[in-house]
């Protein structure tokens, strides 16, 4: 019998953390071997087939629960560990080392978290705690019932952010070149507090999305007038997870009627830019990319059917 080697006692180690995560219910997705990136390819090189036919899928639809599914992916590679934050009804704060190149005694995010804490009158929780790669921590909260927190960058302070829908967190277990990702505080992850919960909350928007979208009349025809408004509206009502899939399939649909010259591309983007931003979890030059190449590929293949026809 041939003996393990030291990758497969590496494979099997990730595994048993992906499982432990597993165990406390949340959704683990593999990310790259001694990476933080998520395996699998990027969405600007899907190949729209395969898991992809109807879209790209992101990582956190691809997170899972299920062990078979995980112990098949680590049986091909010793991949680290990531855990999607957002169907693991978690928000993880990620509290941030400086940079080499930043000034000694600026303060970095367990400085700024301690000075938040005593601002709102409290003590610095007790939770799940990790301690990242480069000596950084992630501090582990179950979302309150019923709310959908999304991922921030710097809105709590600097060199703090927080990974929730639309995010993720190298879980423990898993290294880079950087170093391990050890854990701190094994408990269970506590409630967000409700002074992190009010902080954290989305401004309120003025209008609902499906009424803030001032779709162009300037259609050369009722049905395609009618089909940019349907569009727009299923990407603004698309639900956490499946808003880039849905947008693109918007795109391609919209640029069928741009090709035949029914609409314009500058009502389609505008449209469907509009409302991406509606209730956006990613920053919007993301969704513009998105609308770009899904009108790109739908225009340029309507156009070569027709001139083939």
């Amino acid at each position: 019998m041939t003996a393990p080697t030291r990758t497969d006692l590496i494979r099997l180690a990730l595994l048993a953390w992906a499982t432990q995560a597993v165990q406390r219910g949340w959704h683990v997705i593999p990310l790259r071997p001694h990476d933080k990136r998520p395996a699998g390819h990027a969405e600007k090189y899907c190949p729209g087939t395969g898991r992809c036919t109807d879209g790209h899928k992101t990582p956190e639809q691809r997170a899972t629960t299920d062990t078979k599914l995980l112990t098949a992916a680590w049986a091909q590679q010793p991949y680290n560990v990531g855990i999607a934050t957002g169907p693991s009804g978690l928000l993880v704060v990620d509290l941030d080392t400086l940079k080499p190149q930043e000034p000694k005694g600026t303060p970095d995010g367990v400085a700024n978290f301690q000075a938040l804490c005593e601002r709102a009158g409290q003590a610095v929780p007790d939770t799940y705690r990790v301690r990242t790669a480069r000596g950084g921590e992630h501090l582990y909260f179950t979302q309150p019932p019923g709310v959908r927190l999304h991922s921030t960058a710097g809105r709590l302070a600097k060199k703090i952010d927080t990974r929730g829908w639309g995010g993720y967190v190298v879980a423990t277990g898993s290294t880079t070149p950087d170093g391990p990702y050890t854990v701190l505080d094994e408990r269970e992850p506590a409630p967000l507090p409700d002074w992190l919960h009010e902080a954290l909350k989305p401004p309120q928007r003025p209008l609902r999305p499906q009424n803030a979208m001032a779709i162009s009349t300037k259609c050369r025809s009722g049905y395609a007038a009618a089909a940019l408004r349907n569009e727009a509206n299923s990407v603004a009502k698309a639900a956490d997870g499946t808003r880039n899939a849905t947008l693109l399939r918007a795109a391609r649909a919209l640029g069928r009627l741009i090709a035949s010259g029914d609409l314009t591309r500058s009502e389609a983007e505008e449209a469907l830019s509009r409302a991406a931003a509606g209730n956006a979890t990613q920053p919007q030059h993301y969704y513009d990319d998105v609308i770009r190449r899904g009108l790109d590929w739908s225009i340029t293949r309507n156009t070569a059917g027709r001139r083939g026809a």
